[in-house]
């Protein structure tokens, strides 16, 4: 585990994984620690994951000051890491929540990038929603499955607001097995609830002028959806694409909002060949 200091002085963590050239890693949640993505399903054989725990999550210490766990004063967290590192320009690749991190990173200092993946990104930063009507769409895709009634029902619940016996987790996951089981089991202890809530209600966003300044990005960026996630969904995702000029978007068959637990040989080798493409 290295450290280093962010712009005021909280001590943040980030894990090592593999060897090789650096990919700077950031995790979604929004605030979950970095565990969750392991070794990405083995794209450490690839290149030396830097798995960023966000400031008060994982290793990384808690702030004074609540309001930085906004997602635009994150931004400058991404950006004391890189320099931390030495990097002139950085690989990135972004989960989930962070999506939204990596983008606002992006348009920050677009000179920085060198290559960006977004893995199953929400894209508020950007004007992009995920409705409820979009999660309850993948949600129905999956009526076959014998835990759906139940799951269903949660997410129904869920989405308005109230509380209801199971969960809506396995909508999450492309195979509900033992492994997704374990991974979604994990979840509440490494999420910081309060910083994610200020991180979804308190974020200060300006969707024209990200756009604007994504569309003008000249970094290759690579947007992977999971064929049956709800957050985002395929069509979404595509959306998300279509704010980078040439950007690739790709469709994880069978894939669920964690791809690399669902396939981890072909996440792996899609992420692989994007950041090493042969000459």
């Amino acid at each position: 585990m290295g450290t280093f200091s962010a712009y005021d002085g909280t001590t943040l963590a980030y894990h090592l994984v593999g060897e090789g050239e650096p990919l700077v890693c950031l995790p979604g949640g929004a605030m979950r620690a970095s565990a969750y993505l392991g070794d990405l399903g083995g794209l450490s054989a690839h290149r030396q994951l830097v798995l960023l725990d966000l400031r008060g999550t994982g290793d990384s210490a808690v702030p004074a000051d609540p309001a930085t766990y906004r997602c635009e004063r994150l931004v400058a967290d991404v950006e004391a890491l890189r320099e931390h590192l030495g990097l002139e320009r950085t690989d990135l690749l972004a989960h989930s929540a962070a999506g939204n991190l990596a983008m606002l990173y992006a348009a920050a200092h677009p000179g920085r990038i060198r290559r960006l993946a977004l893995v199953t990104p929400t894209a508020w930063a950007a004007g992009v929603p995920v409705t409820a009507e979009d999660r309850l769409a993948a949600a129905r895709a999956r009526k076959d499955e014998p835990w759906f009634e139940e799951a269903y029902a949660a997410l129904e619940a869920q989405l308005r607001g109230v509380d209801a016996p199971g969960s809506a987790r396995p909508f999450l996951y492309g195979r509900w097995d033992a492994a997704a089981r374990a991974h979604a089991a994990a979840s509440p202890l490494q999420l910081n609830e309060a910083a994610a809530k200020v991180f979804a209600t308190q974020s200060v966003f300006d969707p024209p002028a990200t756009r604007a300044a994504l569309a003008a990005l000249r970094a290759p960026v690579l947007v992977l959806a999971g064929e049956r996630d709800g957050v985002p969904t395929p069509e979404r995702a595509a959306e998300i694409a279509a704010l980078f000029p040439g950007a690739e978007l790709t469709v994880q068959p069978g894939g669920g909002h964690f791809p690399w637990l669902d396939d981890p040989g072909r996440f792996t080798r899609t992420v692989g060949a994007f950041f090493d493409p042969a000459p």
